[in-house]
């Protein structure tokens, strides 16, 4: 039987509602318009025949930076990787020695790369610590704002010049104060009060303009419980000024189980900034691997060995719900005890793009140890997770779903055995003429974009705004994203 018949006999058909093509439950189509769409989750995703959703490992390139100076030290933490043009930033707390959260010993440290991966620690001479100017330090004898400084670059197409960066910091005795900066290393603080004082905010609190609901959007600590009590947990609150925020609202997790999230890390995707990614810290109090006799040989803080921690991936789209598709650690701890101490393994605010066809995610390790330093990991581009087809073959059918563009682009990779083949439905469940997997050229290889054709010179405007899916037959193969290339405006051009 074809495929596509099937979709007649399950009785997934559409009626016009109001102007609008809708499935008979009342669903309304997704529109895409040109936005590229990972397979992150089950957004766009109907059914699966012999394939499934796999969840991808980052692979560890090492360490990039080392916390060995004075005024750094292995408390380091709540660090932030923000690229920025051709530069790339990173900011995060520096404390030799471990103590009271918000005291005057920590301060806002800064390091800056050109290409993601080897980075300096500038002499910037801002601030005195330690009796030294000479110092990477951006921020200093302002407790409690070192503690959790967590800044972002601000895309909000109204941003003023001189606060193209934003930061949010402060502890529950303080609340959230807000910072502004023109060039990410000078800052200063918007008022003498707090923009923001009900949550408990005793973690990295994260803040991020978004283009989806055009407005900044704020991640913060709270608990499950009254208090320091229950689940560490968050919570979202929204802005159009970055002054006055909405009242908190607990992000909900469907129908997983809560887990303590020491740290959420949530921000818009780069490629894909409608895609919220939180790439967070699972923290496990109490679960201890380090016997005592091994913290002495590590030289760990008697303080800090007794629980463990790794890295989780979960997505939103806005609202309160986190997605969590896969339970299963995002980034393990490695190879050896010193990766087993409480609170390492907490990855860094931000993906960024370190190569053509790479993204680099950054994570803190040997915490409260001698060894303290950061650690890089790469995937290719958006390849957080895929729908994944065995050699025996499997197939994957998108929603229902409306785009503009005129060409088809998709990031797969394939064995040397493998293919991936794509038809095109209407909304009725009919392959649409000349788009069957027999008209699809026959895609083979391994390329982050890759246009799909269904015969010469064929593009897919006269289908643009119009209801379709996808039907996509795979063999020995992965599909991370797909991208429609938006229609020109053909005015423009002259015609």
């Amino acid at each position: 039987m074809n495929f596509s018949h099937c979709f007649i006999l399950l009785g997934i058909l559409f009626n016009q509602v109001n102007g609008q093509t809708v499935s008979k439950d009342g669903i309304q189509p997704i529109d895409l318009n040109s936005n590229r769409e990972l397979f992150i989750d089950h957004y766009l995703i109907d059914d699966m025949i012999n394939a499934r959703l796999v969840l991808h490992h980052p692979i560890d390139e090492g360490p990039v930076l080392h916390f060995n100076n004075p005024w750094e030290g292995p408390f380091c933490g709540y660090c932030t990787v923000i690229k920025d043009g051709d530069i790339y930033r990173l900011y995060y707390r520096g404390l030799p020695e471990a103590g009271k959260d918000g005291s005057n010993n920590e301060t806002t440290c800064y390091a800056e790369s050109k290409d993601g991966i080897m980075w300096s620690k500038p002499d910037l001479g801002i601030y005195e610590v330690m009796g030294k100017n000479d110092n990477n330090v951006i921020l200093a004898n302002d407790a409690p704002f070192s503690h959790n400084f967590s800044p972002f670059l601000d895309v909000n197409p109204k941003a003023l010049p001189n606060e193209k960066y934003k930061a949010l910091a402060g502890t529950k005795s303080t609340g959230l104060f807000g910072f502004t900066s023109a060039n990410g290393i000078h800052w200063k603080k918007i008022a003498d009060q707090p923009v923001f004082t009900k949550g408990i905010f005793d973690s990295q609190n994260v803040a991020f303009w978004s283009e989806k609901e055009e407005r900044y959007v704020c991640y913060f600590r709270t608990w499950s419980g009254d208090g320091f009590s229950g689940f560490r947990t968050v919570s979202r609150t929204t802005s159009t000024d970055f002054i006055h925020w909405t009242d908190p609202v607990k992000m909900d997790f469907v129908d997983t189980p809560m887990e303590h999230l020491y740290t959420n890390q949530t921000h818009a995707y780069f490629r894909a900034p409608q895609i919220y990614l939180a790439i967070a810290a699972r923290f496990m109090p109490n679960r201890q691997v380090v016997t005592d006799e091994e913290a002495v040989v590590l030289n760990v803080n008697p303080k800090y060995y007794k629980d463990c921690s790794d890295v989780v991936l979960m997505t939103s789209r806005g609202g309160n719900n986190y997605d969590r598709t896969f339970m299963e650690s995002f980034i393990r701890p490695g190879i050896g005890l010193q990766n087993w101490v409480s609170r390492s393994n907490y990855p860094v605010l931000n993906v960024v793009q370190t190569s053509p066809t790479e993204m680099s995610i950054y994570v803190n390790q040997d915490y409260a140890q001698p060894t303290a330093h950061l650690r890089r990991y790469s995937l290719r581009l958006d390849g957080f997770s895929s729908v994944q087809a065995d050699y025996k073959g499997g197939e994957m059918i998108t929603k229902p779903f409306s785009f503009n563009g005129e060409d088809l682009s998709i990031n797969f990779s394939t064995s040397a055995a493998g293919e991936i083949r794509i038809e095109i439905l209407d909304a009725d469940g009919n392959v649409i003429q000349g788009y069957s997997s027999e008209d699809c050229q026959v895609l083979i290889g391994n390329e982050i974009e890759k246009n799909v054709s269904w015969g010469k010179n064929r593009t897919l405007e006269d289908l643009a705004g119009q209801v379709i899916r996808l039907h996509f037959i795979m063999k020995d193969a992965d599909l991370y994203s797909i991208k429609f290339d938006q229609v020109k405006d053909k005015r423009n051009d002259g015609e």
